[in-house]
């Protein structure tokens, strides 16, 4: 049987992209950033995606009506907790989530539109989810434990549920960390590795500043967020796949009881 089709819009290197894959989804991306030679070759071995670069909102005007659901990732500068204390900064994103919500009403299809959690205000009955749901766990390069958030929000005219997981159930002493940019680390001395310095930056993340850990190791980031094939940028601003795929099964219910009915 062929796959059902979903538009990814504003898809960036493919994080939500390859979760709809594994849900069971033939896969378009559009973006508007040459993101082409990341997003298709990931899928090498023949999985159904596609990369298409440009405007997402035109396109999904003029394509919409092709596709059987839609996910929109419309972008989150303009709501980030990073931009929160700088209205200039800020004032330099656009903010489209109520634009891209009122077109994809208009397609009649199934559809998502994901953002981060300062984006509530701006969204209509979401869900969250975080890596604690889904068991996103690895080890540090020194063995300390690390746990995955990555809180995201996702508003849907589809009925949406949590995955059964506790939400923030852990062990003790487990760290938590992401894929942030910007993060000021400690000072590296001449010989270290990345193991003897991590226990330092975990404190001046903690402690000093205050803010987000992001591990130096890339592969220990890749491992956070179950990716293995973007740029540390793609990183800092993609879902886990895992997300994705839970929102896809669902969605996938939903269309296939559609056309049972």
């Amino acid at each position: 049987m062929s796959r059902p089709k979903l538009l990814d819009l504003f898809c960036g290197e493919g994080g939500a992209g390859v979760g709809y894959i594994a849900a069971g989804w033939h896969v378009t991306g559009v973006d508007l950033k040459p993101l082409g030679h990341r997003y298709p070759r990931f899928y090498k071995d023949g999985r159904p995606a596609r990369f298409v670069q440009g405007d997402a909102l035109p396109y999904l005007i003029e394509h919409g009506h092709e596709f059987d659901a839609i996910h929109a990732s419309p972008p989150c500068q303009g709501y980030s907790i990073a931009t929160a204390g700088n209205p200039g900064a800020r004032a330099k994103h656009q903010r489209l989530i109520a634009a891209t919500r009122e077109l994809l009403q208009l397609t009649g299809k199934p559809w998502v539109i994901e953002n981060v959690e300062q984006a509530r205000s701006q969204m209509v009955d979401p869900i969250l989810l975080c890596g604690s749901m889904f068991g996103l766990e690895t080890f540090d390069e020194d063995g300390e434990p690390l746990r995955l958030e990555r809180h995201r929000l996702f508003e849907s005219n589809v009925a949406l549920e949590q995955p059964g997981m506790q939400h923030h159930f852990h062990a003790p002493g487990i760290s938590v960390a992401g894929v942030y940019g910007g993060g000021r680390r400690a000072k590296r001395l001449p010989g270290e590795s990345l193991a003897d310095v991590a226990p330092r930056d975990r404190h001046e993340a903690k402690h000093v500043r205050k803010g987000g850990y992001t591990p130096r190791s890339k592969r220990v980031q890749q491992e956070l967020l179950g990716i293995d094939w973007m740029s540390v940028k793609g990183m800092q601003e993609s879902i886990p796949p895992v997300y994705a795929e839970h929102i896809g099964r669902q969605l996938l219910a939903h269309v296939e009881q559609e056309k049972a009915a």
